[in-house]
């Protein structure tokens, strides 16, 4: 029987590299003027910290959790981790229209869980 450990261990490290993925793909978006070739290189380097935690995240949760059902959870944790950056980090407010785009793939994602 799975404790809750079990099940929130793939969670959380999918939540951590999610953070690390955001900044890699967006956190550049502060400094257009940095040359394109070293934004690529730093965000190389970032996104290796996150396939250190997604893929251990993604092997430890295929024990509980189906691959479709990884994959519903990795798109709901983006989409709020992104949420959280977009306002945070680049002070560019969610509008109705995105938490509502937001909110039909994370009853997708829902869906994936029903059996």
């Amino acid at each position: 029987m799975p404790t809750l450990l079990d099940r929130l261990t793939p969670v959380a490290l999918l939540v951590a590299s999610n953070i690390f993925m955001t900044f890699a793909w967006y956190g550049h978006l502060k400094f257009k003027s940095a040359p394109l070739i070293g934004v690529i290189v730093i965000s190389w380097g970032i996104a290796f910290f996150e396939y250190c935690l997604a893929v251990p995240a993604n092997r430890l949760g295929s024990a509980l959790y189906s691959a479709p059902q990884l994959k519903g959870m990795q798109e709901v944790i983006t989409l709020l981790v992104f949420a959280v950056f977009s306002t945070s980090y680049l002070g560019q407010a969610l509008k109705w229209n995105h938490w509502a785009g937001f909110a039909l793939i994370a009853v997708a994602a829902w869906l994936i869980f029903l059996e």
